[in-house]
C-alpha cells in the first residue's frame, strides 16, 4: 500500500484576472477550485493511475469539510485528523501573464492532534510506501518528518521525501527510498546554479552518498536526472508541450515513479514515466488525466528514440 501525508493541505482557488493592477478593482474571467497540498496531488495522480493509496493529513473547518468530501467524491481514500478550531487554508492563485500566488498560513495544530495523526500513521507496515512531502505548518516542529521516520524505523517501510532545504537534508540519515528536489532546490543546498540534468549529477551523487537511495532532480524544460541506488545515472528530456500550469508537476513525477517501481519496472522506465506524468500535469489545468499521461509518454519515447 502507498500512503501520502499532507500536513498543511489547501483549497487552491485559481482565478484568471483580465487585469492585475495593485490598488484597483480587478475582475476574473473564470475561476476553478482544486484540492491542494503535495501529498494530495500525489494521491490524486496515483488514483488516476488506479494505484490504491490512502491520503493522511490534517483538516479543519468548512474548507476541510470540502476537501475531504471532494476526495471521497473522486474515489480517493483518506484518513484525516479533524481539528476543533480553525480552517484548512485557501491558496489564491492569480493566473495572468505570470502566475501570482498568495498562500494561506493554515490552522494551529495542537500536540494532541499531532499525536492522533502519529497513531494513525502507526498502521503503516512492512512493504508499504510512505510519502512525506510539502511544507510543515509553523505550529508543528520543523523536524516532523524526521520524527515520523524515526517512529516507523525498522519496519521495512519505503520512505519517499520531497521537501525543501533543511527538511530534505534532515531526512537523509533515514535512507529514504526516493527524494526529488528540483535543480533550483539543489542549487540552494549546495550554493550553486545548476540548470541541466548533467550539471546536477555531482550534487545528486552527494545526496545519494549522504543517505538517499534514489535521487531524482527535475530541471524543468531541460529534462530530469535519476541517480539510482546502484550508482547509475539516467537522464530523460522533457516532451514538448504548451505550459498551462506547473503546480503539481513535481508531485506527479513522484507519483509516476513510485507507481512504476511498485509494478516492478526498471529505473529507466520509471524515470521516463515519471517525467511523462510531470509534463502531462504541466499541460493540464489540474493534475493530469490518464489519457494525457499516456499521450505524453508516447511522445517522450518517440523523442528519445529520435535522439539516439
Amino acid at each position: 500500500m502507498i500512503y501520502t501525508v499532507t500536513l498543511n493541505p489547501a483549497i487552491d482557488y485559481v482565478m484568471h484576472p483580465l487585469t492585475l493592477d495593485m490598488g484597483f478593482t480587478n475582475r476574473s474571467s473564470s475561476e476553478e477550485l482544486y484540492c491542494g497540498g503535495n501529498g494530495i496531488n500525489i494521491s490524486t495522480l496515483l488514483n488516476e493511475l488506479k494505484v490504491v493509496n490512502v491520503a493522511y493529513g490534517i483538516a479543519a473547518g468548512f474548507t476541510g469539510d470540502y476537501l475531504i468530501e471532494t476526495l471521497q467524491k473522486n474515489g480517493i481514500s483518506s484518513n484525516f485528523v479533524r481539528l476543533d478550531h480553525g480552517f484548512t487554508r485557501i491558496n489564491v492563485k492569480l493566473n495572468g501573464i505570470v502566475m501570482t500566488m498568495v498562500n494561506g498560513m493554515g490552522p494551529k495544530i495542537s500536540e494532541k492532534k499531532v499525536d492522533e495523526l502519529l497513531e494513525r500513521i502507526d498502521y503503516v507496515g512492512e512493504g508499504d510506501t510512505l510519502i512525506l512531502t510539502g511544507s510543515i505548518p509553523k505550529s508543528l516542529p520543523e523536524d516532523m518528518y524526521d520524527t515520523i521516520m524515526k517512529r516507523l524505523a525498522g519496519r521495512g517501510i519505503r520512505f519517499v521525501v520531497d521537501a525543501p532545504g533543511s527538511l530534505l537534508l534532515e531526512a537523509l540519515p533515514a535512507r529514504p527510498f526516493l527524494i526529488k528536489p528540483n535543480n533550483h532546490e539543489v542549487g540552494r543546498i549546495f550554493d550553486a546554479r545548476p540548470e541541466t540534468p548533467e550539471e546536477c549529477i555531482p550534487f545528486a551523487k552527494e545526496l545519494h552518498e549522504r543517505g538517499a537511495q534514489n535521487v531524482i532532480v527535475s530541471c524543468g524544460g531541460h529534462g530530469a536526472l535519476l541517480y539510482d541506488e546502484n550508482g547509475e545515472v539516467h537522464t530523460v528530456p522533457t516532451a514538448k508541450i504548451r505550459l498551462v500550469n506547473a503546480t503539481g508537476a513535481g508531485d506527479s513525477m513522484v507519483a509516476g515513479f513510485v507507481a512504476k517501481c511498485q509494478e516492478g519496472a526498471d529505473y529507466e522506465t520509471a524515470l521516463r514515466f515519471a517525467s511523462a506524468c510531470g509534463t502531462a500535469t504541466a499541460a493540464s489545468k489540474g493534475i493530469a488525466k490518464r489519457a494525457t499521461i499516456d499521450r505524453v509518454y508516447e511522445n517522450l519515447n518517440k523523442l528519445i528514440a529520435e535522439q539516439k
